[in-house]
């Protein structure tokens, strides 16, 4: 099979296309055919090994793990002695460590049925960028039916999922993005959407209940200046993934909330089956439609990762294989 190596941190130059076997399984493990996978951020500062904090658990000087990728959709080919829940021939979405990949060892824990509804394609956008998205607006921002709700980056993988959970929990949305992505940011849901290149949102005299910084790169005290008294401001993500930004983004947020009383909170998302079960089901009414900017060939990987860096994307970059 192919899969996705890389030896040292670095560009997506680092990256290379090899042959190995297929992973083994044990008996509580799932084999999957991946036919789709897709890049999130996470991918390329592991990629570069940013924060250089990370390389504390991911490896100081060359990664100790070789695999890239995380979110994946395919056929189960194989499963152990002790798995009842899937079956060979059944169609999966989820997300396992080494996606990018032909064949993918996992469990079932990892793994949820793909709704008949969508492609291999769009369920391969769903599972890190959408878990973020609905873990940020409903565990974080506890957003609510009525509530005005401000998405700053609404057009990458991640704000696109944010503003479709946001409206899907009755908010009204306001999303911020680029001037080309706005006719997007409409269709799915946002009931104003501001082009930051022309408009500075936090100066335009309207505050909000719940403001999702997706990406992280507006300073606290703007989001402040718009956030309504006893509201909440959600950073997620790691921005520009520096250490000295991550760590000085969460002692500020930590030291306002102590100080000034508002309420703005920094979070990583967990990947929880739990969650990919209600992603799945949400997807399959059509309230979530994954946003495919491009789609690469595995061989293409480098490429792939590459265009996703730019921070131009509207939606996913998905790899296809």
């Amino acid at each position: 099979m192919l899969q996705v190596t890389r030896e040292r941190y670095g560009s997506p130059d680092v990256l290379s296309i090899v042959e190995s076997p297929p992973p083994s399984i044990g008996e509580d493990g799932v084999l999957v055919r991946v036919r789709a996978t897709s890049v999130n951020a996470a991918d390329w500062h592991l990629m570069r090994g940013r924060p250089i904090v990370a390389r504390l658990g991911l490896g100081l000087r060359r990664p100790k793990s070789t695999g890239l990728g995380t979110d994946l959709a395919g056929v189960v080919e194989a499963v152990g002695s002790s798995v009842t829940e899937l079956r060979p021939g059944d169609e999966v979405f989820g997300a396992r460590d080494g996606a990018f990949a032909e064949v993918v060892a996992a469990r079932v824990r990892n793994l949820v049925p793909k709704p008949s509804a969508i492609s291999f394609q769009h369920a391969a956008a769903i599972p890190v960028a959408a878990t973020t998205a609905l873990q940020a607006v409903r565990d974080i921002g506890g957003v609510t039916t009525g509530q005005r709700v401000l998405v700053i980056g609404a057009g990458g993988g991640v704000g696109s999922f944010v503003v479709q959970i946001a409206v899907a929990h009755g908010a009204v949305v306001t999303a911020v993005t680029r001037g080309p992505n706005m006719e997007a940011l409409r269709a799915l849901g946002a009931t104003e959407v501001i082009d930051y290149e022309r408009t500075d949102v936090t100066r335009a005299g309207r505050r909000y209940d719940v403001i999702l910084d997706v990406g992280g790169y507006r300073s606290l005290r703007d989001l402040a200046r718009v956030l309504e008294p006893g509201g909440c401001s959600v950073l997620v993500g790691a921005g520009k993934g520096t250490t000295y930004g991550l760590v000085s983004r969460i002692t500020a947020a930590a030291v306002r909330r102590r100080f000034r009383g508002q309420r703005m909170r920094f979070f990583l998302a967990r990947i929880d089956r739990d969650d990919l079960f209600v992603l799945a089901d949400l997807a399959a009414r059509g309230a979530i439609v994954p946003l495919i900017d491009r789609a690469y060939p595995l061989r293409e990987v480098a490429e792939a990762v590459r265009f996703a860096e730019t921070g131009r994307v509207l939606g996913k970059v998905v790899i296809t294989i």
